[in-house]
């Protein structure tokens, strides 16, 4: 099972910054899932449209420029970090799943992944993108056939995991909520990857690891492998 930690390892550090992929890779996290938005010719990383949970400021992310985002505390005194920072940090030494939040830019963001990609020695089997906006998949992946793609849900569809099989993912990733074993073996018989998230206690990794769940995001990369004996 591949741990992946879920905006970085945001049990010990402030989510989604620099210090906490990090630290993610120090706990030895197989991947690092983060989040981005546009901002005007950037694009940066944080969870919420709303920032004040996980800054100091007041707001929507879209009602900031870029320069006054960057004057954020995301905390510990970090800013919020730009995508290529991360990149840039990360390089060759775990995956990266990027959560695309909004429905835009698909063009640009993939020519901006390529330039850091290709900077930090990057591979493509790196490369997730994920998102709750499937549109939005289909439109990069016009664009990056070659990476891998993730479909994120938190419902339990009548037609189990068929949206992601058409959708051509690599992965589906599911809300531990609505994870039972069925859903994971109808994911499988897809040919479908499944990641589930956010998995911190040890009974939810012990059952879904008899499920044959591929991976877990998780805010405790170190203690979940710990758990789970990897």
């Amino acid at each position: 099972m591949q741990i992946f930690a879920h905006r970085g390892a945001s049990a010990d550090l402030p989510e989604n910054t620099l210090s906490a992929f990090e630290e993610a890779i120090r706990q030895g996290a197989d991947g690092i899932e983060l989040d981005v938005f546009p901002c005007e010719d950037e694009f940066v990383i944080i969870h919420d449209k709303w920032v004040h949970r996980t800054t100091n400021g007041q707001g929507q992310v879209r009602d900031f420029t870029f320069k006054e985002l960057r004057e954020l505390n995301a905390g510990n005194g970090q800013t919020i970090p730009t995508l290529g920072e991360a990149l840039s940090l990360i390089g060759n030494r775990c995956q990266i799943n990027i959560e695309v939040k909004v429905n835009c830019c698909t063009e640009s963001l993939v020519s901006y992944i390529k330039q850091y990609q290709q900077a930090a020695d990057i591979s493509d089997s790196q490369i997730i993108i994920s998102s709750f906006i499937h549109p939005t998949l289909l439109a990069i992946k016009r664009y990056a056939l070659q990476w891998r793609y993730g479909a994120l849900t938190a419902s339990y569809a009548v037609s189990g995991n068929q949206f992601a099989q058409d959708l051509g993912a690599w992965s589906v990733n599911i809300d531990l909520n609505v994870t039972d074993k069925a859903l994971v073996s109808d994911a499988h018989e897809r040919g479908l990857k499944v990641f589930v998230y956010t998995v911190d206690e040890p009974d939810d990794l012990e059952e879904l690891k008899s499920w044959g769940v591929d991976g877990v995001f998780t805010n405790k990369p170190a203690n979940s492998r710990r758990l789970l004996g990897i």
